[in-house]
């Protein structure tokens, strides 16, 4: 692991498992050795090494696999996988059934590489060009690995003024916050926002993106992480561990919560009539009667694959407007501690498996 927050020696930071990393996660097998034989390649074809899951459960399921290496579609680009981001969603997919079928698989959606091949009808990209973007969400994971295909839409130029790294930290991330805050809540300047967990992957590229709207920004996250929050443009910042942020006058035009549950509920309880609460996980079951009893909307996001969203994003980091935070970086074959890390639920911005 290598990280640019974290010391490789001394005391722990707050964003760094105290525990330690068993054995055979630090040195995984090249193959999968226990569960359902991985798919054998034909004799001669092309192969590809991808951190693959035959049975769902904890990072230890987690292994490099040699599997064929996917050729593209009609409408499709095969790309050479250079780093792929790192959510929540894969430790979630990884450890149970939710969108995707059971395993055999391979997670990932965000990925930025280098274009190997095109399918018919494919007019955007040609061989060697940058790209990157978001395999379609829940049904087209797979950027944990050496090579990955996806529609050809769902990836843009990756802007030049950023290595690969920082283009895989930024698309499910990114989209996620740009349709809640641009295209579900229409965020305007001059209004007032909430942001839960506004240090985490989706968070703070949700806070960058709120003031070039324009908008007065709040942020919860704990207090070590208020000044990286100001420094990324928050106005106000609130410590959720002894803080309530439901104690305040302040009322909002736009709450965007990550955290789901209860929170939900109660951030109905903090918006102006006419307000929106944009969920990413599912409230409570009083959250939607509570938002028609206060008169405000409620609704829950699914990200989707977007190409003009990406390219709305590449705009924004080429203008210096927005930019992920990486607390650390894994290689391919160090995929499980990377769960492990990312599962502890303390990593500032983003995680990203390096490749090439």
């Amino acid at each position: 692991m290598t990280s640019t927050d974290t010391p490789t020696t001394g005391t722990p930071s707050a964003d760094t498992p105290t525990t330690g990393t068993p054995e055979h996660l630090t040195s995984p097998a090249p193959a999968a050795t226990t569960g359902t034989p991985h798919p054998a390649a034909p004799d001669g074809a092309p192969v590809m090494l991808a951190l693959h899951q035959t049975a769902l459960g904890g990072p230890e399921v987690l292994r490099l696999t040699e599997l064929p290496r996917p050729a593209p579609g009609p409408g499709e680009i095969l790309i050479a996988v250079h780093a792929a981001g790192l959510n929540p969603t894969d430790f979630k997919h990884r450890a149970l059934s939710i969108f995707l079928p059971p395993p055999p698989l391979t997670l990932g959606w965000d990925v930025s590489g280098t274009v190997v091949e095109t399918g018919f009808g494919v007019t955007l990209f040609q061989p060697g060009d940058e790209v990157f973007g978001m395999l379609p969400y829940p049904y087209g994971a797979g950027s944990h690995a050496e090579y990955v295909t996806g529609p050809t839409r769902a990836f843009a130029a990756k802007p030049a003024g950023i290595d690969h790294i920082q283009a895989a930290a930024l698309p499910l991330a990114a989209l996620t916050a740009w349709q809640a805050l641009v295209e579900t809540a229409d965020l305007r300047a001059g209004q007032r926002v909430l942001i839960h967990a506004a240090a985490g992957g989706v968070g703070h590229l949700a806070v960058q993106l709120a003031k070039e709207r324009g908008a007065h920004v709040t942020g919860t996250a704990s207090a070590p992480k208020h000044d990286f929050l100001r420094a990324l443009g928050a106005d106000a910042c609130v410590d959720h561990r002894f803080e309530d942020f439901t104690d305040t006058e302040e009322r909002y035009d736009v709450v965007l919560d990550a955290l789901g549950g209860e929170t939900a509920t109660r951030s109905v309880g903090v918006l102006r009539p006419g307000g929106v609460l944009v969920s990413l996980l599912p409230g409570a079951e009083d959250t939607r009667a509570a938002a028609e009893k206060a008169q405000v909307r409620a609704v829950t996001l699914l990200v989707e694959h977007d190409r003009g969203g990406m390219r709305a994003i590449a705009e924004l980091v080429e203008r210096g407007r927005l930019r992920a935070h990486v607390s650390g970086t894994f290689p391919l074959a160090e995929g499980a501690r990377a769960h492990i890390q990312g599962e502890t639920g303390r990593t500032t911005g983003k995680l990203v498996i390096t490749v090439r």
